[in-house]
């Protein structure tokens, strides 16, 4: 900012009654603003929802912006500027660099408006957050004397959009505050479930660029076996989706082997391909019935849970014979059950299809 609000003026004519503005401050009791400098951007927040997003021009590299946790102190309709340097004072109008709205955070630092809108997206104030006149506005009549403000500077952004898909963002060191490396990105993506699915060189490139653009990494969703959600998450990159193998062997009991020179997985049950991704194994989804004897599917909650193949196969044999009962007036469905349930019972104890050692199927998938 180029100096200071003075001179308020009424925001409207006549005043609302008292309990009005009491319905007005409790409807919007849970807004929040929070503004990230190095994106250049404002967001309001409704509760944990983003309900707005506007371009802002901060403060320049030698007068930054200062972070920190701030409230809308005054609201200002057509506020007055004072030059600090000479003292004179521009009332509202063209010429006025505060624009025609002024929202106070700290001393002289305010959220305003602005007769140059070309300037909003660069670091260009004295300290103050520009905004063009009709997004200040629209902001100003949402939020009221109290709502929270929140200033960071953040230069690796990650979000999900909404569709779901993990994206993240790296944006210019514009303050030279914050260097990055690759690592500190992936700590960044590892948080939303999808840091294996990144390559150092990926981020490296991203870093150089720095151009605050959008990449698209995968969709990720709760993983769930047997009602007990595992560590880590199913993975949807490219049309193809990745759970993680060693937690599932560890959550189904079943001893799991990888042979990096052949990229096979190899279990008691089965084998099928592999994928070392920073050195997590992973298998597709429909390969987890070859190797685990589990089938997967996202729930309408957007978990993706899987069940045993037995169990499933007995609940839709149950299901089968269910209707036929319906359709035939017999009654095979209990001992469908009973029978389907014996024969789970007469499986080895490892649980395992075959006797044959993990050494010995090594063997034969290595031939």
């Amino acid at each position: 900012m180029a100096g200071s609000a003075a001179g308020t003026q009424a925001e409207a004519a006549g005043t609302a009654p008292a309990q009005q503005a009491a319905d007005q401050r409790s409807s919007t009791a849970q807004l929040k603003i929070s503004i990230n400098l190095a994106a250049r951007s404002l967001a309001l927040y409704r509760n944990a929802d983003k309900i707005r997003l506007y371009p802002i021009g901060p403060g320049a590299a030698d007068t930054p912006t200062p972070v920190g946790y701030y409230k809308i102190q005054e609201k200002d309709v057509n506020p007055t500027w004072t030059d600090p340097d000479t003292g004179v004072s521009i009332p509202s109008g063209p010429d006025n660099p505060l624009g025609y709205r002024w929202m106070t955070l700290k001393g002289n630092i305010g959220i305003h408006g602005t007769n140059r809108p070309d300037s909003v997206g660069h670091l260009v104030s004295h300290g103050c957050i520009r905004m063009r006149e009709k997004d200040v506005e629209a902001l100003f009549d949402l939020v009221h004397v109290g709502t929270p403000v929140e200033i960071t500077y953040n230069r690796v952004v990650v979000e999900k959009a909404p569709d779901d898909t993990v994206v993240y963002y790296v944006y210019p060191d514009g303050y030279g505050w914050q260097k990055l490396r690759p690592e500190d990105v992936q700590k960044w993506l590892s948080g939303y479930g999808v840091g294996d699915f990144v390559s150092d060189s990926d981020i490296e490139a991203k870093i150089d660029a720095s151009d605050g653009e959008p990449t698209f990494v995968a969709k990720v969703y709760p993983l769930y076996l047997n009602g007990i959600r595992l560590k880590k998450q199913a993975v949807v990159q490219d049309g193809i989706t990745y759970l993680p193998a060693n937690d599932l062997a560890e959550a189904s009991g079943i001893d799991l082997g990888w042979n990096p020179e052949s990229g096979m997985l190899i279990s008691m049950l089965g084998k099928a391909k592999g994928y070392d991704k920073r050195d997590v194994l992973y298998c597709r989804a429909e390969d987890a019935a070859v190797l685990f004897h589990l089938d997967g599917v996202i729930d309408e909650n957007k978990r993706f849970v899987l069940t045993a193949k037995k169990q499933k196969e007995m609940m839709d044999t149950a299901a089968e014979e269910k209707a036929k009962t319906a359709e035939h007036g017999s009654d095979p469905y209990a001992a469908g059950v009973t029978e389907a349930a014996s024969a789970e019972q007469q499986k080895p104890a490892d649980g395992s299809a075959s006797r044959k050692t993990l050494d010995q199927i090594y063997q034969e998938a290595t031939k």
